[in-house]
């Protein structure tokens, strides 16, 4: 389950398939990622209708920094918007399951009630399917339309609701700096945005700019001093990506990077917080 959407036309066709769907919504989950909640928010988050509540899902939570992690909880909630920090690996809380199935307009008449129709929609790689498996289980078959939605929507069932599946949208105008970082976290196509190594030296760069490498860089027992070329040609040498001669591969050593950061196989980090989102200028 899950699509992920890249192309402008496919991402202008989810975006209206999404949209279209929200008048027979009873809730949205938004998934983003922990580690950069601004950053993955959904594109069409704000075009979302009043009438549906949303309610935020920060996954990898694991992978984030915990402190930062509180203050984006806090931050959500003087915004009026419930949200939860998880690690969607593991099961995901019994009370937000109850949550998710009393969405649904509550009824006098048992002959009236109805399942709770959700929708899970996320940037792609931010755990939306990961969370849709967790609230349907991994092998649910589709279950019938909806009288009045929008056609070619898959809906499966869960413990109280169905739950709608729907594209991961990355929005098209993301500036280039945007897209980049977005690509350290695999929301975005490194190898299309630009070279390995040149984004895994942007990447270190931001690290340090955001006083987070040593945490970040720990895990594999890096020191984050020098320029971003020698802190790359270490993590070269530290995982073997060697040419022959003995010199270092930094293209292969910028994709073992930054493919490390994206699987959360360094340190614990966050690249943003609520006062000094990831591309607000004056922030790094």
């Amino acid at each position: 389950m899950g699509r992920t959407v890249w192309y402008p036309g496919h991402m202008a066709k989810g975006s209206r398939q999404l949209l279209e769907l929200c008048g027979a919504l009873d809730l949205i989950l938004e998934v983003r990622d922990a580690r950069a909640p601004m950053l993955t928010m959904s594109p069409v988050a704000e075009k979302f209708p009043a009438s549906v509540s949303v309610w935020t899902i920060l996954s990898k939570a694991d992978l984030a920094d915990e402190s930062v992690t509180s203050k984006w909880l806090r931050h959500f909630k003087e915004l009026g918007r419930p949200a939860w920090s998880l690690d969607l690996r593991k099961n995901i809380p019994g009370s937000l399951k109850k949550s998710i199935a009393a969405s649904a307009p509550a009824s006098s008449h048992r002959r009236n009630y109805r399942e709770s129709r959700v929708a899970v929609v996320g940037a792609p790689n931010v755990g939306k399917s990961t969370l849709l498996n967790r609230l349907v289980g991994r092998r649910a078959a589709p279950v019938g339309g909806i009288p009045g939605v929008t056609r070619g929507v898959s809906w499966f069932k869960g413990a109280g609701c169905v739950v709608a599946d729907s594209p991961g949208i990355l929005d098209p105008r993301s500036d280039a700096a945007a897209q980049r970082m977005l690509s350290w976290l695999s929301s975005s196509k490194g190898q299309v945005i630009g070279a390995w190594d040149d984004l895994a030296r942007e990447c270190v760069d931001y690290l340090r700019s955001r006083n987070i490498a040593p945490n970040a860089l720990s895990a594999w027992g890096i020191e984050p001093y020098g320029t971003a070329s020698e802190v790359l040609e270490r993590i070269g040498r530290r995982l073997g990506k060697l040419l022959p001669g003995g010199g270092v591969d930094a293209a292969e050593a910028g994709r073992a990077f930054i493919g490390a950061a994206a699987a959360g196989k360094l340190g614990r980090f966050s690249l943003e917080t609520p006062d000094c989102p990831a591309v607000r200028e004056g922030c790094r």
